[in-house]
């Protein structure tokens, strides 16, 4: 597959560029917002192109034009206030949607947040992400995309494990970020993740046996 990896330059999108690019299976293009890390990736090789989230949707179309799956790293993060919660997570989430429909991409892989389809679990000190997390997922279940939807618990910087738990409900737990983007580009071609939505955490399975019985 050619992938357009949005929130190329974040840290679980680090990760996924490096294994996309590595992949024998995958081609990567890098979506970027600023000319520096565009022109950073393409010294490495790497296909990038510039979109921002908050701009126009078109530009994010024309991004996403000769791809076969879009995956969404993308975040405002956490130094952010949160109108840029609602500007990136929600509405920039959502003209990903509409772009990928236009491209005519049909798979798409949202990086989610912990339990963000249940209100009972989200952190008080910030739900106005979670409810842009819970409606951005909302919004892709309901389009005509083919998605799977991963819903990490609390992001770590340590070398993954290869090693994680996989369910629609998981205790609230943690897992190293590369595991992450390893789960995402497995989850690009396993069917049966298809259409699909589960929490993510380090756990005793291998990524390809936990995705199998999501």
């Amino acid at each position: 597959m050619n992938v357009l990896l949005i929130g190329a330059n974040g840290q679980i999108g680090k990760h996924l560029v490096d294994l996309l690019d590595k992949s024998n299976e995958h081609t990567v293009r890098a979506m970027v917002r600023k000319e520096e890390q565009a022109e950073e990736l393409k010294k490495k090789g790497i296909d990038a192109v510039l979109a921002n989230l908050e701009g126009g949707a078109d530009t994010i179309v024309k991004a996403a034009r000769g791809c076969d799956a879009v995956i969404f790293a993308a975040g405002s993060g956490g130094s952010t206030g949160y109108d840029k919660t609602l500007l990136i997570d929600l509405d920039g989430a959502v003209k990903t949607f509409e772009a990928a429909e236009k491209a005519g991409v049909e798979r798409y892989v949202m990086v989610s947040a912990f339990q963000a389809n249940n209100r009972e679990k989200w952190h008080e000190k910030i739900k106005p992400y979670y409810v842009a997390k819970h409606y951005a997922d909302k919004m892709l279940e309901e389009s005509n995309l083919n998605y799977t939807i991963v819903r990490p618990g609390g992001l770590l910087n340590e070398p993954g494990t290869g090693k994680v738990a996989a369910s629609e409900n998981l205790e609230r737990g943690s897992i190293p970020r590369e595991d992450v983007a390893r789960t995402v580009m497995e989850c690009l071609t396993e069917e049966n993740t298809y259409k699909r939505s589960f929490d993510l955490m380090s756990g005793d399975t291998s990524i390809a046996e936990a995705l199998k019985k999501v």
